[in-house]
């Protein structure tokens, strides 16, 4: 007898086991773990966060009307996968069997996706029919798609015979163990990475020896797709097993002339197709652009020794393993001598690309397949049960019954019968065709495509999907080869782009021709080819995607000369500093550009990408003054202060919301929630019809793929109308393989607002008169000559020349308040003319003539470069604000804990500090206290690498609502919150004082440990001591306890009650902003404030002039009806729809209120609601008077 843990002895123990999944699934999972040296599942605990690899773990279900409900998972092991057993009574080949494993499959999904968020989702779903079959699904982004079969739709049902093969078992070994070594995308990753390089040093190689890059990408483009085609076998093969062209480059290695002539030979024959003179053998026609003109310039270049070899390490890759989803942009930084600098840094890895590119284009069109699926299924089954109930035969059934008429009837009703049922089935088939049709010809646009990545990853999905609709079809009896027929099919004509980048254009086509070509030969082998292998789709278009024009003339001055600007980056030494200053003879030609509009795109229904990375501030320097302004008069829509994707954003949300795409889905930088790209998305959910963010990731770690440097991005998409979203936010970081990030999102669902949060929307906040005129950033220079060191001010005639001290003043920005002090001081001649400066204070002037004029002479801004001896940002506002004070308020734009603190008025500060203009202790107060902090939080973006808070003074502080007497500010709250902040700014500056080894940021680093009960290292005790940071608690604690006094909420705690925080704050802006219509204003600063807003009321208390608001009356709640869609994949998707918008279960009655219709629309509505729970979309929640919610 076999050992029941040897492969025969396990799977004859299990063949043909007819007991219930009950009674065997744990044994079955069991038995395979020992088969598989696999530990087996830990006894369960009570706390599920200690069930990391259980039978039977508990999640919870959770509802839209707040309720849970308790589910249970088979068998799970964490960061692995979910298993859903099932005992399937149905044969192995028959329908019956595929829909029961369908909603095992959609049960398992729902487990996976109620799942705490700490734990995450895992990677693959496992369904298991004990004794018969194992479908593996993956998911390797884990951040919530659609889990697809793995490896792919032919193979991810193990058969139990199956378990005979090694392969096979390694693969469900690798699934306990390390799932995911099993995603493609990592092995492959190395393998481009390697190629990558060797193409990099032959492209070196090449331009030295004088050949143009140009002509080298050209040539090792046609070089390295010959690679891959041989590799794939689409070339022959030699008698030795070599390819083609290693066969080439081996036989003639040390003849390189006459290897060129064979490389233009061969070339030239792939291109028509037919007898190639150099294999002596036949070639079949490639076509396409790739090896058209060969006898233009540098159609082969002539190799050294070196280079062959070179050539010859590359083509040993395996070239059926390249990731053409990173290929593109790694080659690209290859074959440019500009950008292979960064060859060796990161790539975006698939899965970031993947995160946008699921819910933009591949989730929608998920869903729909759902809708179809359960179409189908349905019309199956009606077609089942017709055909089970054929009706009875009349006509008799021996001589004394029989009657020829009534035998006549029976059999016109058989044959309606059979025609009913053959109709049911063909009609279920039409269903699934349908949808096939329409993902054959559903188009996406990635509108800044770069090297095309976006685009496979699509393409990828697109035919994972088709290859689940063609196998539903196959189920449904449609045996026909839709691919071997020349039928409809997904190909590269459905993916288009747009891109500015002339080579980075052509390799995004050989990109997406090397990732299709994989595909299809994966699946359907090399036979399936077809010629021309390649076509020119012209899908790809070389092009600017959201500037059009008639021409370029260079840019002329009022005399009739060419305008031209400093390269920005070539300098020269200045005779008389030595110090390097701009060489004026390295220039570029400013351009006009003549009939500048906004270019169009082409019709399609997706749209994803990821636009250039261009701040505002920069795009005059990188794209030109003269584009610049073509741009911004084309788009007047644009804010001027917007970035440069904010072009991209605007073009595709109104695309959207035309109606002429379904969804858009666009990278930005993480700055798209600040107020000036913020303005965009604001005034687009305002418009009519509006647009909603039905996804988005405000923060996410992305790689630059100009040059591979390390940003942090959001991620949005958007459709039409209104409609609640799905906000990921980074909850956890860590590294991962090939400098890729590994993230861990908390998931939220509800309204998505401007500033990509779901709660209050801070983003609607009014700014406040109150608030208004004593909020400013501080200077901007322009110029390093400005800044000088206190010796250097001293030699210039500080404290010898009179007035000096006026114009050389102390000069601080952000790390000089929060890290060490530069100790710097600033020239500032406000207020003076060149003359005056001359005359009174000839050494700084020669100080200025020499260090800031070289650099100004080439500004851009013709102020500028005339009034070169002046700040480019005089900022009179907050002169002005900030005249009669002793001090103000300061606190960096951009810094890791928002401290607000004093700073002297001599002080000037720059633009990075935003300054308040109050003297007054109780602003401090409040601007330090956990209630403002929360607001800032929210109400500001966040920017850079190190993805620090932003503070908008347009929504942090003038949106602002300060407590006042109706919130219950008293006199001697008032008070207190002065003291206690007067005592907070005190404290902190004695502490540095005594030891100037200790930052703020180092301070506050440790209170953050403090509060969070986290163990300080020794230099952090160090700090602690130093600092007395547990004193610095004290006066926080206490500051927020009379903060939250003196607006009435004491009831809350902090920041677990953070969101009923903010939604009260949004609330009191409302107020303050309609008592402001009416005329009162609760000025912070009255004196100043008043004076300037000369006619506006002053500071008054709300109770003297201002009614309370009517309480609307309560309206009882109408259900809004909507037709009964006529076909049946709309009917399911409206019933999903409104189940999933009710958060209270719903009745078969109360659900066809819903709905307006004529007929028997009725009937259906059962079996609709039976189908959508059996998939896992529905749930029922009593059986005795059955009410449905939505899973």
């Amino acid at each position: 007898m076999e050992d029941k843990n040897t492969v025969n002895g396990f799977i004859e123990r299990w063949r043909g086991v007819t007991g219930s999944e009950r009674a065997n699934y744990q044994l079955f999972i069991s038995g395979l773990c020992d088969l598989l040296d696999l530990p087996r599942p830990e006894p369960a605990h009570e706390d599920t966060r200690d069930n990391a690899y259980v039978f039977e773990r508990r999640v919870a279900f959770a509802h839209g009307d707040g309720s849970t409900s308790n589910g249970f998972i088979d068998c799970y092991r964490r960061s692995a996968f979910v298993l859903e057993a099932k005992k399937v009574k149905a044969g192995v080949h028959t329908k019956g069997f595929d829909d029961a494993l369908m909603r095992a499959r959609a049960q398992a999904e729902g487990y996976a996706r109620a799942l705490p968020a700490a734990e995450g989702r895992p990677p693959f779903l496992v369904v298991v029919d004990v004794g018969h079959v194992i479908e593996l699904y993956s998911e390797f982004t884990r951040s919530g798609a659609t889990y697809t079969p793995f490896p792919d739709v032919r193979s991810h049902r193990i058969k139990l015979d199956d378990l005979h093969h090694e392969t096979v078992r390694e693969r469900l070994k690798t699934l306990w163990l390390d799932p995911m070594a099993l995603d493609p995308a990592r092995a492959s990753a190395k393998v481009t990475r390697v190629v990558a390089v060797q193409l990099a040093a032959v492209a070196r190689s090449l331009e030295a020896a004088g050949h143009p890059p140009e002509q080298v990408a050209g040539f090792l483009t046609r070089c390295l797709f010959s690679m891959f085609a041989e590799d794939i076998e689409l070339l022959p093969r030699t008698a030795n097993g070599d390819g083609a062209f290693v066969d080439l480059l081996k036989r003639y290695g040390n003849e390189p002339a006459t290897l060129q002539n064979m490389l233009r030979a061969l070339w030239t024959d792939m291109d028509r197709g037919g007898f190639s003179a150099a294999l002596s053998k036949d070639v079949l026609r490639f076509n396409g652009k790739l090896f058209k003109s060969p006898s233009s310039d540098g159609y082969v270049l002539p190799l050294n020794r070196d280079q062959i070899d070179g050539l010859l390490a590359a083509a040993r890759a395996n070239w059926r393993e390249v990731e053409p989803a990173i290929f593109g942009t790694l080659l690209e930084r290859a074959l440019d001598p500009a950008e292979r600098h960064s060859l060796g840094a990161h790539y975006t890895p698939r899965a970031y690309v993947e995160r946008l590119v699921l819910p933009t284009v591949v989730e929608p069109l998920r869903a729909d397949w759902a809708d179809v699926q359960a179409a189908a299924l349905i019309l199956a089954h009606e077609a089942t049960e017709l055909e089970a109930n054929p009706p009875v035969s009349k006509g008799g059934t021996n001589f004394d019954t029989f009657d020829r008429r009534v035998h006549r009837a029976d059999i016109a009703a058989l044959e309606r019968h059979d025609y009913a049922v053959r109709a049911k089935w063909k009609e279920a088939r039409q269903q699934v065709k349908n949808f096939h049709h329409r993902l054959c010809t559903t188009r996406v646009l990635d509108p800044a495509c770069g090297s095309g990545n976006f685009l496979y990853v699509t393409l990828e999905h697109l035919k994972r999907l088709e290859g689940e609709v063609l196998k539903q079809l196959d189920a449904l009896g449609d045996r026909q080869d839709v691919i071997g027929a020349g039928g409809e099919t997904v190909t590269l004509q459905q993916l288009l782009g747009i891109e500015v980048n002339e080579r980075a254009a052509a390799l995004a086509e050989l990109v997406l021709w090397i990732g299709f070509l994989q595909w299809h030969i994966r699946t359907f082998g090399n036979a399936s080819v077809a010629e021309p292998v390649v076509h020119d789709y012209g899908n790809i278009e070389h092009r600017d995607a959201v500037l059009a024009y008639d021409s370029q003339e260079p840019m002329l001055d009022s005399a009739g000369n060419v305008v031209t600007r400093w390269d920005g980056v070539t300098t020269k030494l200045h005779p008389a500093t030595g110090e390097p200053v701009p060489d004026e003879s390295a220039v570029v030609v400013q351009w006009n550009y003549v009939n500048p509009r906004q270019a169009l795109w082409p019709s399609v229904d997706f749209i994803v990408g990821n636009p250039p990375f261009i701040g505002n501030k920069r795009m005059r320097d990188a794209l030109g003054s003269g584009y610049a302004d073509a741009l911004r008069k084309a788009w007047p829509e644009v804010p001027e202060s917007a970035d440069f994707v904010m072009y991209w954003w605007q073009r595709a949300a109104d695309t959207v919301r035309s109606g002429a795409a379904r969804r858009f889905g666009l990278i930005t930088t993480n700055s798209l929630t600040m107020i000036f790209n913020r303005r965009v998305v604001e005034a687009l959910q305002a418009a009519s019809p509006p647009l909603s963010v039905v996804f988005a990731i405000p923060d996410h770690p992305w790689v630059d793929s100009a040059d591979g440097a390390a940003v942090r991005i959001a991620m949005t998409v958007g459709i039409a109308g209104v409609a609640e979203g799905r906000l990921l936010s980074s909850a956890e970081e860590s590294d991962a393989d090939n400098g890729e990030v590994a993230v861990r999102f908390d998931t939220r669902y509800g309204v998505i607002h401007s500033d990509l949060k779901v709660g209050a929307n801070i983003a609607g906040a009014k700014r406040l008169k109150a608030n208004d005129l004593i909020s400013n950033r501080g200077v901007i220079p322009h110029g390093a000559g400005f800044i000088v060191t206190p010796d250097q001010a001293q030699s210039l005639g500080l404290g010898t020349v009179p007035g000096l001290e006026r114009h050389i003043r102390p000069y601080r920005n952000g790390r000089d308040l929060t890290g060490t002090p530069r100790g710097v001081m600033v020239i500032d001649m406000h207020g003076l003319s060149l003359d005056e400066v001359r005359a009174r204070f000839p050494a700084v002037f020669q100080w200025l003539l020499e260090r800031v004029k070289p650099e100004r002479d080439h500004n851009p801004e013709r102020s500028r470069r005339e009034n070169w001896w002046l700040f480019a940002r005089q900022n009179t506002e907050l002169r002005g604000a900030l005249t009669g004070l002793n001090r103000y308020i300061v606190t960096g734009q951009v810094a890791k804990h928002r401290i607000f603190q004093w700073l002297d008025q001599s002080m000037l500060p720059d633009d990075k500090l935003i300054a308040i203009a109050s003297e007054d202790a109780l602003p401090l107060g409040v601007l330090s206290s956990v209630v403002h902090m929360q607001w800032a939080l929210a109400a500001g973006g966040r920017l850079g690498v190190g993805n620090d808070p932003v503070y908008s003074k347009s929504i942090c502080f003038e949106a602002f609502p300060f407590p006042a007497l109706d919130t219950g500010l008293t006199p001697e709250l008032t008070q207190r919150i002065r003291n206690l902040a007067e005592q907070l700014d005190a404290h902190r500056k004695a502490q540095q004082a005594a030891h100037p080894e200790v930052t703020l940021t180092g301070m506050y680093n440790v209170l953050e440990k403090l509060r969070s009960g986290e163990a300080l290292t020794p230099s952090e005790r160090t700090i602690n001591e130093h600092g007395l940071v547990s004193v610095l608690r004290t006066l926080h604690d206490e500051l927020d306890s009379a903060v939250l006094a003196a607006y009435g909420w004491s009831d809350l705690s902090l920041p677990p009650d953070t969101d009923t925080l903010l939604s009260r704050l949004v609330e009191l802006n409302a107020k303050r902003a309609a008592e402001e219509a009416a005329g009162t204003v609760r000025w912070l600063r009255p004196e100043f404030q008043n004076r300037l807003a000369a006619g506006e009321q002053a500071e008054m208390d709300v109770e003297a002039g201002i009614a309370e608001e009517a309480t609307p009356a309560t309206v009882p709640l109408q259900v809004a009806k909507r037709p009964w869609p006529s076909g049946l994949p709309e009917q399911i998707k409206a019933v999903a729809d409104v189940l999933a918008t009710t958060p209270q279960p719903l009745t078969l009655a109360a659900l066809e209120a819903h709905f307006t219709a004529r007929g028997r629309w009725r009937e259906r509505l059962p079996t609709i609601l039976e189908t959508l729970e059996a998939l896992g979309r529905a749930r029922r929640i009593s059986a005795e008077t059955p009410r449905w919610k939505s899973a």
